[in-house]
């Protein structure tokens, strides 16, 4: 089995779209979990029709993916954002990589509305597999033996997606299939395309050499409001 894990906050505007995308999972067996961090719009209310297990826990991407995945069955966790679609055949691409130790993630795009957007993916693609880390955007997928194994996602507000790939590569390189994912620009488009390119790989660097993810988190989220 595969176990969709979707964390959320107020998504009330998307949440039916993403998880009607997902059907295809529950409809060959496998399920979709959605773990809430206290939205206080109608998310929860709009998503339960779509759902296998729907529980609520400590606001934060890794508070709430762990949450999903100490509840999951499956023997392969997808943790998906709602930002993000799956490609068409993602199904089959997962199908075949189940009952095998491994973690890894798909390319990506990112949704139009700049030209700069293709350059944008490419170069998170080929760093991805330069380095063997992954972002939250590609749709990480993780064996459950490895995941108990690294204890989870590090406990963090910020950068849990590169704290787990860096968990994770140490153990096996990740499985980088071709297949790309589309994730929403939103974020690029609000903040403005060269300075989100500045401030992420600023963020990245600083992150590198050791700066608090949660002196970090304080700047991306200046409203002290996590995800």
């Amino acid at each position: 089995m595969i176990s969709v894990i979707v964390p959320v906050l107020n998504e009330s505007e998307q949440i039916e779209s993403v998880l009607q995308q997902l059907q295809v999972f529950r409809q060959a067996g496998h399920e979709v979990i959605l773990i809430d961090g206290g939205s206080t719009d109608h998310t929860v209310a709009l998503a339960q029709p779509y759902v296998d297990v729907l529980i609520e826990s400590e606001r934060g991407r890794a508070s709430q993916m762990n949450a999903g995945a100490e509840i999951a069955l499956g023997d392969l966790l997808l943790f998906q954002h709602v930002d993000t679609r799956l490609p068409p055949d993602a199904l089959e691409q997962l199908d075949g990589l189940q009952g095998k130790s491994l973690w890894g993630r798909f390319d990506v795009r990112l949704s139009s509305g700049h030209w700069m957007f293709p350059v944008i993916a490419q170069m998170m693609n080929w760093r991805s597999r330069l380095t063997g880390i992954a972002t939250g955007d590609q749709s990480i997928f993780v064996s459950r033996d490895l995941f108990k194994k690294i204890g989870g996602i590090p406990p963090q507000p910020l950068m849990e997606d590169i704290a787990l790939s860096t968990c994770l590569k140490k153990i096996v390189a990740p499985v980088c299939l071709k297949a790309a994912v589309t994730t929403s620009s939103r974020r690029w488009q609000k903040k403005g395309v060269w300075r989100t390119i500045f401030l992420m790989w600023a963020m990245r660097l600083a992150y590198a050499f050791g700066v608090s993810a949660h002196y970090l988190a304080d700047i991306y989220y200046p409203s002290n409001r996590s995800r």
